[in-house]
């Protein structure tokens, strides 16, 4: 259910793909830049991906200025929450089992994360580690886990266990381990989206793997992005305008174990297996943490069940089943652009 432990150069691709993203998306035909604003970009390898931010002021180096402040509260989550790196915060809690006196930023996401988890009866849990350890140990030997070893590395989940406070985080029992790859990529577009309205930017584009937007295009028209359907060669399904929304996408066709899509990243807690109808669920909601955790949320249920759970928690997605039909949230199907 939640992002693995890898660093996937296809990461990017698959975005690209699944978003139906192309410069004619992301800039779409329609005028001449304004002369007042000044457009500024930046690209950088981060989060185990490569991210990308395009901002604009009338005066270029305030432009640039938020972006460096960006680019730095980017680097202050991969700090404090990335696998990747084996100093991160993360990284010593699961080592050490406990955190001391955890930056308010961590002990944010992980609150979040716990009330996803309790609203969802566990589809989302961030504890979910060990079965990617157990994955990807398995797949290191030509083959998929065994049912005892399923077995244990389930007996080391469950988000209940995970002590959260101000002053200290602590892992309850022994051998679990946390993950934050399918929560901290969209909490890094928010803290992204905050600095750059810190530094009085008021358009911009936002991917850190998730997207979020500011005000309008180079075009002066809404940012515009296309969901992509995996199992019909990637055709565009339909255009989204991003309306102050963020805009999340998790597929089976980012990290597979195997060379179909049954084994794949994304795990249910609850079996250690993957869930087996959806090959693809983009979620647009208030944040991008949010929208970037629901979409493991969706991808445990069927597209029905998707658009049931959208209205539930006050959110739009569009489900793609492994046999490339799709079916949008209400709120979704009346914006949707073909």
């Amino acid at each position: 259910m939640l992002e693995p432990k890898t660093v996937a150069p296809t990461r990017r691709q698959w975005l690209r793909v699944s978003l139906g993203l192309s410069a004619s998306l992301i800039a779409p035909q329609l005028r001449a830049k304004p002369k007042a604003l000044q457009w500024r970009d930046t690209a950088m390898l981060g989060l185990g991906t490569t991210l990308s931010l395009r901002a604009a002021h009338a005066d270029g180096e305030q432009a640039r200025s938020g972006l460096d402040a960006a680019v730095a509260a980017i680097r202050h989550v991969e700090q404090q929450m990335s696998l990747f790196n084996p100093s991160s915060a993360l990284s010593t809690l699961n080592r050490d089992g406990v955190l001391q006196h955890p930056h308010p930023d961590l002990v944010r996401v992980l609150q979040l994360a716990r009330q996803v988890s309790a609203k969802s009866n566990g589809a989302f849990d961030i504890t979910v580690q060990p079965l990617w350890l157990a994955w990807a140990a398995a797949q290191r030997e030509g083959r998929v886990p065994t049912q005892p070893e399923l077995d244990a590395a389930r007996a080391r989940v469950g988000w209940q266990h995970v002590q959260i406070s101000e002053k200290r985080i602590r892992l309850m029992r022994d051998g679990m381990s946390l993950t934050l790859n399918g929560i901290a990529q969209g909490f890094a577009g928010d803290l992204a989206r905050a600095a750059l309205q810190v530094h009085g930017v008021e358009h911009a584009l936002i991917d850190t793997g998730e997207w979020s937007a500011l005000g309008h295009s180079p075009e002066q028209s809404a940012w515009t992005l296309g969901i992509g359907n995996p199992r019909v060669g990637n055709a565009l399904i339909a255009k989204i305008s991003m309306d102050g929304r963020a805009v999340a996408t998790s597929s089976d066709a980012h990290y597979r174990f195997g060379a179909d899509d049954v084994h794949h990243h994304i795990f249910d807690p609850r079996t250690g297996y993957s869930p087996r109808a959806l090959a693809s669920v983009t979620v647009l909601a208030p944040s991008c943490a949010l929208a970037d955790a629901l979409t493991k949320v969706m991808f445990m249920a069927d597209a029905a069940q998707a658009v049931t759970l959208a209205k539930r928690w006050k959110v739009d997605v569009l489900a793609v089943e492994k046999n490339g039909q799709w079916r949008a949230s209400a709120g979704l199907a009346e914006s949707l652009r073909a």
